[in-house]
């Protein structure tokens, strides 16, 4: 018979819970709240609630540029990613080709390399190859550190996904492309919605990528976050992040609605 869980240890449980609650929520607690406040400083708790943040953020030409770039590349990459992504997991997953180990390596290496090294050596390779960095050079460099999370999570549906169902369909007669089509991609549909969650957040939030690889007139939500925030902070700033946080739990909420909370997460 299982013994109760003493008294003091249940106790210790849910204080536990509740101070590492209180560490990743304060933050964006404090956000929030600094982007409603009438003060034109930096301060929490808020002196007045108001939305006049927000409407200066909406109506400012900088900011709106910014997150309109930002979204551009974002989708590009979400698009390039999921289908670069999926295509490698799908050909690692089968082992069909020779050294498809070394390929997943590869694949995912990007994860352990730092960012600012690679945006370094990107921004080095792209100015002596073609000159001057553009879009397409944040396109490409946001897609090879936004692929690994597509194979990744693909990966994963696919190692608990029924290896017959494939044959199965070769058996009744469906060609190569009917099988991909109609077995693999929705085997792998839940892997690909979330490698895709996290290539758009990945590159909508890439903040060293976007330092490095832009030019004058080109510049993105995070780095005109961190301008703001290095020559004249105010909580027009906090703003904008709260509105990166609405954007999040709405993409959420879409994939919810797609695929279902459960399976993005269990992949």
């Amino acid at each position: 018979m299982v013994k109760s869980i003493p008294t003091p240890l249940r106790i210790f449980a849910w204080v536990f819970v509740g101070v590492t609650g209180l560490f990743l929520l304060g933050p964006l607690i404090v956000v929030v709240g600094v982007s409603l406040s009438e003060s034109r400083f930096i301060s929490f708790p808020p002196n007045g609630l108001s939305l006049h943040w927000y409407r200066q953020v909406l109506s400012s030409d900088a900011y709106v540029a910014a997150a309109w770039l930002s979204l551009r590349v974002a989708v590009l990459v979400t698009i390039s990613a999921t289908l670069l992504g999926g295509a490698a997991a799908v050909a690692i997953h089968r082992r069909k080709l020779p050294g498809s180990e070394t390929m997943g390596a590869f694949f995912l290496s990007p994860l352990v390399l730092p960012t600012i090294i690679y945006a370094i050596g990107m921004l080095m390779l792209w100015s002596t190859l073609f000159g001057p960095v553009s879009i397409l050079t944040l396109w490409i460099s946001h897609t090879i550190i936004a692929a690994p999370y597509v194979v990744r999570t693909t990966l994963a549906v696919l190692a608990d996904s029924d290896p017959f169902l494939e044959e199965a369909a070769a058996t009744m007669g469906a060609g190569r492309m009917q099988r991909l089509f109609l077995v693999v991609l929705p085997q792998c549909a839940p892997g690909l919605a979330a490698g895709a969650f996290f290539a758009f957040n990945v590159s909508f939030d890439e903040a060293v990528l976007s330092l490095f690889l832009r030019k004058p007139g080109m510049t993105t939500l995070p780095v005109q976050i961190y301008s703001q925030l290095e020559f004249s902070p105010d909580p027009s700033v906090a703003a904008v992040s709260t509105i990166m946080i609405l954007l999040t739990v709405v993409l959420i909420l879409v994939i919810d609605r797609i695929v279902g909370v459960q399976k993005f997460a269990s992949s």
